[in-house]
């Protein structure tokens, strides 16, 4: 059974757990982002332009429908896709020959041993599926989108007969229990003189470790009327869209293309990479990045 993260104490632990156990496989650099490319800086795909397909074809038009966002889950590389559920969907018990993580985007998810009583996720919640464990995943709700992570493919659904015990425990938290940080509690996030840390970016880390060159992700909240960049000192940045409508800064072209939930941003640089985002309502962003990311924030004029 997945577990529950109740204080806040407990989720900072797993949260350097985690540091520990969830990257398994290749370390190799990732795969460059794929779909439409608008600006030579950036890659941005929104939700829109995804190109889905079966996430198994072996459950035909039952199953869930996946988009690749960068990367390729059908090979060997580090992949982020999202998966769209059927109302009601409901899978038999099964495993997977790869952990992978994934957050809740819209409607309620259910992921879990499959004798767990239900414990649906809400938007932005967060959890972790161990290689080999046999589980269940349901859906319901407006929507049922989720972004799934992989650290190596290819993705496969495999019957509960072939699982593993890894050592690798799953991990369930609901977006209620996040632990928030802001510029008060975070070197990582740094504000112009005009705002001070309770209005400014907050951030949760969910896996990895920042301070070495492995990828890690977080998840950051962006306030309303703000402006929001993303500094990382590695080219390799990828931003999903979890929450909110933000508006992405593509500075070879000098425009802009507003993103709704699902939508992408990744990084062509070859050098260090800056993503800028403004927002008119807060906006939940995930953001995976190798090495030191800083988050820069301003008030918009």
């Amino acid at each position: 059974m997945a577990a529950t993260i109740p204080t806040v104490a407990l989720l900072l632990a797993a949260s350097a757990a985690l540091s520990l156990t969830g990257c398994i496989g290749s370390q190799g650099r990732d795969s460059a982002p794929v779909g439409r490319t608008t600006a030579s800086d950036l890659t941005v795909v929104p939700i829109e332009d995804a190109a889905w397909g079966a996430l198994n074809p072996a459950r035909g038009e039952a199953g869930p429908r996946a988009a690749n966002l960068w990367g390729d889950r059908a090979t060997s590389d580090a992949t982020g896709f999202l998966v769209r559920f059927a109302e009601g969907f409901s899978s038999p018990p099964h495993i997977h020959n790869v952990t992978y993580r994934g957050i809740v985007i819209e409607g309620l998810i259910h992921n879990d041993d499959p004798n767990a009583e239900e414990s649906w996720m809400a938007p932005g919640s967060y959890w972790t599926q161990p290689e080999g464990e046999v589980h269940i995943t349901s859906a319901k709700g407006e929507g049922r989108l989720a972004y799934i992570e992989i650290q190596r493919g290819p993705y496969l659904v495999l019957p509960p007969e072939d699982a593993v015990d890894t050592g690798e425990r799953a991990l369930n938290v609901h977006a209620a229990n996040l632990v928030w940080l802001d510029a008060s509690t975070t070197n990582r996030i740094k504000l112009s003189g005009d705002v001070v840390p309770s209005h400014g970016p907050r951030m949760t880390f969910l896996w990895g470790d920042p301070q070495n060159d492995a990828p890690s992700g977080a998840l950051v909240a962006v306030p309303a009327g703000s402006t929001t960049t993303f500094d990382a000192s590695d080219p390799e940045i990828r931003v999903v869209v979890i929450k909110g409508r933000p508006s992405v800064h593509q500075s070879s072209s000098e425009s802009t293309s507003v993103l709704a939930p699902g939508s992408f941003v990744g990084s062509n640089s070859s050098n260090g990479s800056q993503v800028t985002f403004t927002t008119r309502e807060e906006s939940w962003l995930y953001v995976r990045a190798r090495g030191s990311l800083q988050v820069h924030a301003t008030r918009q004029d």
